[in-house]
């Protein structure tokens, strides 16, 4: 296994109070492997990557019973050993490319820094290798690029330039949040091939963050729905997407609009009712019981167990295998 990790929790200081943002999340990725980590805005996926990458605000706590990446103990790392991992073999694309890359250096002097801070390449030879890899990566006039600034980019551009970023030193893991958010349908479709050509280059494995479940459909081998810093639902993309065994999975799927569903202007789309509970709530009840239309006395007395579904995925749920469709199909018969 590439990636292992068991019971990460991540609580930051707020107000005198403890927000836990993360609350026992499991994950695993194996070499060449994509897990698509879904949900709604706030859900704790982008603190999970956070997380993984040891970049969390300073005054965060982490703790997990097994955070490793291959043989090394990412838990127990220094920040300095922390730092050397970082962007070596394992590296992160972030959500939003005018802000991950600084405005006042060229593509090129960002490129060839990362490449030099980990392989101490001679400037002339990170300079060959930053060409070749925003060549990889479908930018033409490479060399005309490198002595180019952030904002004479377009998004899809910086985009790309993001991702070589990431891959200049062949990483064994790279973790990438929201990278098509902001990009048109077009720009969106390159984004994705040029990553899953880049991982099967390489065999490396991927954590893909997204809302978008088009694009989990698109890319991913497992899939991990997570609900307030929690994870409800893993499984492989098709149990997952065919069969989901979670309430939230199935508004999830349920909100996606459907074409040739109905009458222009006539549809009305889906949704889930209520808002997201306090990340200052204890483990009690369940997390999702006020949004619930399948709720039970039992799940605001104690907390969801783990069940298998019959399609082999896991989700932490009182009710049991083949309940949900059954009560779900009478709460909709009684609307």
């Amino acid at each position: 296994m590439l990636l292992d990790v068991h019971d990460l929790h991540v609580t930051l200081p707020d107000q005198g109070r403890k927000l836990r943002a993360v609350r026992g999340v499991d994950l695993s990725v194996a070499a060449g492997e994509t897990l698509c980590l879904v949900g709604e805005s706030g859900c704790g996926k982008s603190m999970t990557a956070l997380a993984l990458m040891g970049l969390l605000p300073r005054r965060a706590e982490r703790r997990a019973a097994r955070l490793r990446l291959g043989l090394t103990d990412l838990g127990g790392l220094s920040d300095g050993a922390m730092s050397a991992l970082r962007g070596r073999r394992m590296s992160m694309i972030f959500q939003e490319p005018m802000t991950a890359l600084n405005p006042v250096f060229t593509i090129g002097d960002q490129l060839c820094s990362v490449y030099r801070r980990h392989t101490r390449a001679s400037g002339a030879a990170a300079r060959a290798r930053a060409i070749d890899v925003l060549e990889s990566v479908g930018l033409t006039n490479a060399a005309l690029r490198m002595r180019q600034y952030p904002h004479q980019l377009s998004g899809g551009l910086r985009q790309r330039v993001l991702i070589a970023m990431a891959l200049i030193c062949e990483p064994e893991l790279m973790i990438c949040d929201e990278p098509t958010t902001a990009l048109d349908v077009t720009t969106q479709a390159q984004i994705l091939h040029i990553l899953k050509e880049a991982q099967a280059a390489r065999n490396m494995g991927m954590i893909f963050i997204t809302h978008d479940l088009g694009v989990v459909a698109r890319i991913a081998d497992r899939v991990a729905v997570m609900y307030a810093g929690r994870v409800v639902e893993e499984g492989t993309r098709e149990a997952v997407l065919r069969h989901p065994a979670h309430p939230y999975t199935r508004g999830l799927i349920a909100s996606v609009p459907k074409p040739g569903g109905g009458e222009p202007g006539q549809t009305r789309l889906a949704s889930i009712a209520g808002n997201v509970p306090a990340f200052h709530q204890e483990d009690a009840r369940c997390p999702f019981l006020s949004r619930c239309l399948q709720r039970m006395d039992v799940c605001a007395e104690t907390p969801p167990p783990v069940r298998q579904a019959p399609a082999g995925q896991s989700f932490a749920c009182h009710l049991l295998p083949g309940w949900v469709e059954s009560r779900a199909a009478g709460v909709e018969k009684r609307a």
